[in-house]
């Protein structure tokens, strides 16, 4: 069936108003050819439009970013340049620790991130009026927004493609919306692991172990650790981007469920531990149940795997994130799935909100040796150090070394006098660039790209009081000095970016985040969840008994299944001091999948 057929067949389907069950979908939820979907099945699906909650604001109302032209003023006054933002605000060369959280929680934010939203960018590398690449001009065009900067040298700017467009106009759209520029999300928005399996048939195929015969996903067979562990798989297209250390063999990028991966050592390490966790699980349930075909025993794994990554975002991240108030407020106990809630991501949350995160990124990546002090074989890194070197990982001590860091070191505060690390704004390494880059630029520029909303116009969404005088955002912010600064570069509290109002809001109680990420966080949180008929509390996913299995899971148990750590926090999103707050993996609950074990009905056999 091609895809056109596909795409007509829906439009026809939508057309009629049906409430209808079986249709051939041209991106699937899983990997099953039909699925039963209610009237939306676009809703939450790979490659659509990342939803408004509010309006787009662009400058001429359709497409040009605030701040394209440069002659343009917003409420009386130019916007300050986005570097210029992130020098006389942002940098910091200094970060504090956090006293509670470690460096875990930061790290299963952004993977969890990677799950839920991926903007890509414009597939052209040229401008249509300059015909020249982004990086080699500081003339914008239909694809490209360079971020001036006075200070970058010859160039004077930074490059910056902008997000490709989404230009599909489908049946009972508006059309005023649809002439406005939209972003995609290119994969599910659902919390359902196609982090670890792909949003992609083709990308599903590729990481399984077909050959095997067992459901398992393929691994890295040209390396393992050195207690014989797996290694994530190669990239097909090879030689691939990834950095090499110059001795030896090439070590090409890792493949996994998102292409991000190999963007720095903890997120490898996570993505590596899921795949392990996959293939431990593939191999008991066939224990079990040795009548399951190869498929049943991917299906039901991948099912398994999709329900933990739900549990450990919704039970043990978010209440620490937004805080168990704002969590008790705004999403509340799961009382069954909402066929009314839209789950797709929005693009406030995936263009701002979640990006908060940035500012706890901290500038050295710890690796801790067995005793939990630093790896003398294997010592710290400075941050850029570690950008997409998938060698580090197989020539340097394996995923544990850099396992124990995340746990065993405190993740880095969020505070408006110290947000960003120089090792982001101005020694970030992007793949295929020929310069640094700055991620706080990148942050700001990809905000107004996307045509968001102003901070007060998101307060106002949030019920909240906008901000009017110096002594507003004083109160907000918790220092006059940033405030000040705030007020200095933007001239008008209405022309400030909604990611910067919102990371330096003071945090709210016992939370990581201020009042207004809080509010937006909770909003998409609470849609991912009610809106997913998959979610793993819903009504027939899973028996009682699995469910009671389930909710035994932790991070700390995926660690001491599929590592060399041997002591681990019990909660380790905490941070806890080494030997005293440790304990030893044999006391951490795990999950008996005998649960599900299958009786095996007469005459059934092995497919």
């Amino acid at each position: 069936m091609t895809d056109m057929l596909q795409y007509f067949i829906f439009l026809q389907l939508q057309s009629q108003g049906k409430f209808f069950g079986l249709i051939f979908l041209i991106v699937q939820r899983f990997t099953w050819l039909f699925l039963c979907v209610r009237r939306n099945p676009h809703w939450g699906a790979a490659n659509i439009a990342l939803v408004r909650w509010l309006p787009a604001d662009y400058d001429e109302g359709e497409q040009e970013p605030r701040g394209w032209n440069q002659r343009r003023l917003h409420n009386g006054f130019q916007l300050p340049s986005p570097r210029k933002v992130s020098r006389e605000i942002l940098r910091s060369s200094s970060k504090q620790k956090d006293d509670v959280y470690s460096q875990m929680f930061v790290e299963w934010g952004q993977y969890i991130d990677h799950d839920i939203t991926f903007t890509p960018q414009s597939t052209s590398s040229h401008t249509l009026e300059k015909d020249a690449e982004c990086f080699r001009t500081c003339e914008g065009g239909h694809t490209c927004f360079p971020i001036k900067d006075p200070l970058g040298g010859a160039q004077g700017c930074l490059p910056f493609y902008r997000s490709a467009p989404h230009c599909v106009l489908t049946a009972g759209c508006d059309v005023g919306r649809a002439l406005q520029r939209q972003q995609i999300n290119a994969i599910t928005s659902f919390i359902d692991a196609s982090v670890v399996y792909g949003h992609t048939l083709r990308l599903q195929s590729f990481l399984r172990d077909l050959s095997g015969r067992n459901g398992k996903l393929a691994i890295n067979d040209r390396f393992q650790d050195s207690k014989r562990r797996a290694y994530l798989p190669f990239v097909s297209t090879q030689p691939s981007a990834c950095l090499q250390d110059g001795w030896g063999d090439r070590v090409e990028c890792f493949s996994a469920g998102d292409s991000r991966v190999n963007e720095g050592l903890p997120l490898i390490t996570l993505h590596t531990l899921w795949l392990r966790e996959h293939n431990r699980v593939a191999a008991e349930l066939k224990q079990l149940n040795d009548h399951w075909s190869p498929e049943m025993i991917y299906q039901e794994t991948r099912k398994i795997i999709g329900a933990l990554h739900q549990i450990v975002t919704m039970r043990d991240y978010v209440p620490k994130l937004i805080g168990l108030e704002s969590f008790r407020r705004n999403i509340g106990p799961y009382v069954g799935y909402d066929p009314t809630v839209e789950p797709s991501a929005s693009n406030v949350f995936a263009t701002a909100v979640f990006r908060f995160g940035h500012a706890t990124i901290s500038p050295i990546l710890t690796r801790l040796n067995q005793s939990f002090q630093e790896d003398q074989r294997f010592p710290h890194l400075r941050l850029h150090n570690s950008f997409f070197s998938p060698w580090r990982i197989v020539r340097e001590g394996g995923i544990d070394p850099v396992l124990r860091g995340t746990i065993g070191s405190a993740a880095s505060a969020v505070s408006s006098n110290t947000l960003m690390s120089e090792e982001v704004t101005e020694r970030l390494v992007v793949l295929n660039s020929l310069q640094h880059m700055d991620l706080a630029s990148l942050n700001l520029q990809r905000g107004r790209d996307h045509g968001l909303p102003g901070y007060n116009d998101w307060r106002v969404f949030c019920g909240l009081m906008p901000i009017q005088t110096l002594d507003d955002l004083t109160k907000i912010v918790g220092s006059q000095r940033i405030a000040e600064k705030i007020l200095t570069l933007y001239k008008h509290a209405d022309n400030i970016d909604v990611w910067l109002g919102g990371l330096v809001e003071n945090l709210l109680p016992s939370s990581r985040t201020g009042p207004l990420f809080a509010c937006l966080i909770a909003k998409q949180m609470k849609a991912l969840r009610d809106g997913d008929r998959f979610w793993w509390e819903n009504e027939g996913m899973f028996t009682q008994q699995q469910k009671q299995e389930l909710v035994k899971f932790s991070l700390s148990h995926l660690i001491c299944e599929n590592s060399d750590v041997d002591k681990v926090l019990p909660d380790c999103f905490k941070h806890g001091t080494y030997p005293s707050d440790f304990v030893s993996c044999d006391v951490i609950p795990s999950m008996r999948l005998e649960a599900w074990k299958e009786k095996k009905s007469p005459g059934e056999h092995k497919t």
